[in-house]
């Protein structure tokens, strides 16, 4: 059995995204990318103003259309199974207007089930996201807004009220509630599809194949936003929906802690560590993360050893960032850590 291992700068290349220059204040602790100007040479051409880029030399490329049963699912994004869950509040879920919305906020944290920092973020994301899809110009925006929103605070609001732990290794939460399909949803409609394009088809399809024969393949690339996990399974479901849903993604803590976005992390497989640049914030806690990442490296070798995996790393531990004086985007270093150098050990490229 054999680990290939994708390179950052072709992995990149692969994808090309096109979305509304808000595109990443509408996620959870998400900062607007897309100021600066076009960049050239190795990381390509610029491709959006949301921070995805593509090499020059993209070779069969193909473009990725809108899924119509996409975008109704998109409009329906609470209609995955949360009516099997009877036993809590369904406050975000009964209303039918943006106000009613915004009051509901209020008046969940007037109650207290919202802390009030978690309210003025729900606020802040609503508004985000509202402006976001308003710009994609679709006939059925409001209604997208509405639903997709209405599900995203009521999941939020069940983490806060019974958090959701995650353990080394998370598999994607699927019923009764498919946390996966909301992430989808939530994120589809940011998504222009026809301008966007996945580079290299070819590559992918060698990558089924390479997992169908028991081998595992190894991701590497920059992390441009919170969105990627959704931005790669969103381009890969029309051809290769397998390969999308399989990918295990390496998790740093704020994703997993964060109540607004636990929700979408829950939806996907993730391999949960604490970041490196971070490991002594706060040094009483410093022994307890060594532990958890030791635990999640056991997990790593058992997925490795187990064979047919694809799992994504971003080795800088952090995503990409505009310079502060020149406002210029530019990769971010990546930092050699233990999982990483364990993943790759003896792999090949691909």
């Amino acid at each position: 059995m054999s680990s290939f291992v994708v390179c950052h700068q072709a992995w990149n290349g692969m994808l090309g995204l096109s979305a509304s220059s808000f595109f990443s204040s509408s996620l959870p602790g998400a900062r607007v990318l897309g100021r600066s100007a076009s960049r050239e040479g190795v990381w390509g051409r610029r491709l959006c103003s949301c921070g995805i880029y593509g090499v020059r030399n993209w070779m069969a490329a193909e473009p990725v259309e809108d899924r119509r049963m996409g975008r109704r699912a998109a409009v329906l994004a609470s209609d995955t199974g949360e009516e099997a869950e009877l036993t809590r509040s369904r406050s975000f879920l009964s209303v039918r207007a943006e106000e009613d919305l915004l009051a509901c906020i209020r008046m969940e944290a007037e109650a207290g089930k919202l802390p009030s920092n978690v309210a003025s973020g729900l606020e802040e994301l609503y508004n985000n996201y509202r402006n976001a899809v308003l710009q994609s110009g679709d006939p059925k925006a409001s209604e997208i807004i509405l639903s997709n929103m209405s599900a995203a605070f009521d999941r939020i609001l069940l983490d806060v009220e019974d958090p959701f732990v995650f353990s080394p290794y998370h598999k994607a939460i699927r019923e009764p509630f498919d946390y996966y399909m909301f992430g989808q949803n939530y994120i589809r409609p940011l998504v222009d599809f026809s301008r966007s394009y996945v580079g290299n088809i070819s590559l992918f399809y060698d990558m089924e194949e390479i997992l169908r024969q028991g081998h595992n393949i190894v991701l590497m690339s920059n992390h441009q936003t919170e969105a990627d996990p959704a931005i790669i399974a969103l381009l890969l479901e029309r051809k290769l929906p397998h390969l999308a849903e399989k990918m295990i993604f390496v998790a740093g803590d704020r994703v997993l802690i964060d109540p607004l976005c636990k929700p979408f992390s829950m939806g996907r497989n993730l391999l949960c560590v604490y970041s490196k640049k971070h490991m002594f914030d706060d040094p009483e806690l410093a022994e307890m993360k060594r532990i958890a990442n030791t635990k999640s490296l056991k997990e790593l070798a058992m997925l490795l050893r187990t064979g047919s995996n694809i799992i994504w790393i971003a080795p800088s531990g952090g995503r990409d960032r505009p310079d502060p004086v020149t406002g210029d985007w530019y990769p971010v270093r990546f930092l050699v850590c233990k999982l990483l150098s364990f993943a790759t050990k003896n792999s090949k490229v691909l």
